[in-house]
């Protein structure tokens, strides 16, 4: 299965992985706009709050070489929107210190950053998946399930995931596929064995 490694990946990037037998993480491409690379959707008082991560514009079309803006601490913003969205969590004391080591010397590339946040996310999910990155972009491939497009941030599919209680589902209703941060801080050691209970087929 290849796909993009993207910024708190939303839940339906980790059922993906929950599912596959070989990962191939996609770092050959062009930078795309609007895509998950940049951005994760998470849980507020009121309602879906999107978090961006601010980048660098260069010459070079190549995700590889995309830097990210560090010219003012856009992470604390971040940090900041978590810590009020999920402090009455069940679990976002248990994982918020390793969470927020991400933000520690944060790489000056955002496919290196991505590539941490994946590696630290599966770790907490317990997720054992080894992956290897492309040598080579290829528009299509025959032999590997090919999910990529679910880095498109624009996409409104409905996958129909089970419902989970959330901080603020009482009050808005359930938002499914949200960032991956929603199911861990709200179900903790169960997150995996929800992961793997989604009736989701990538063919």
């Amino acid at each position: 299965m290849i796909l993009y490694p993207t910024y708190f990946s939303p839940i339906v990037h980790y059922v993906a992985l929950a599912k596959a037998d070989k990962v191939i993480f996609e770092v050959e491409d062009n930078y795309q706009k609007q895509t998950y690379r940049t951005r994760c959707y998470i849980y507020s008082a009121n309602g879906i709050q999107l978090l961006n991560i601010p980048i660098l514009h260069n010459k070079s079309k190549k995700t590889q070489d995309i830097k990210i803006d560090t010219s003012f601490k856009w992470y604390k913003q971040h940090i900041k929107a978590m810590q009020i969205a999920y402090r009455s969590s069940p679990y976002f004391e248990f994982y918020e210190e390793d969470l927020l080591s991400i933000f520690d010397k944060t790489p000056q590339f955002l496919l290196d950053f991505n590539l941490k946040c994946q590696d630290i996310l599966l770790d907490l999910l317990q997720l054992e998946v080894s992956y290897t990155t492309t040598t080579e972009y290829l528009k299509e491939y025959t032999d590997t399930i090919d999910v990529r497009f679910l880095a498109n941030a624009k996409s409104k599919e409905c996958y129909n995931f089970d419902t989970y209680i959330q901080v603020f589902s009482d009050k808005l209703g359930f938002i499914e596929n949200l960032s991956i941060l929603d199911l861990l801080f709200m179900e903790g050691p169960n997150a995996l064995n929800y992961l793997e209970n989604q009736n989701l087929e990538f063919v």
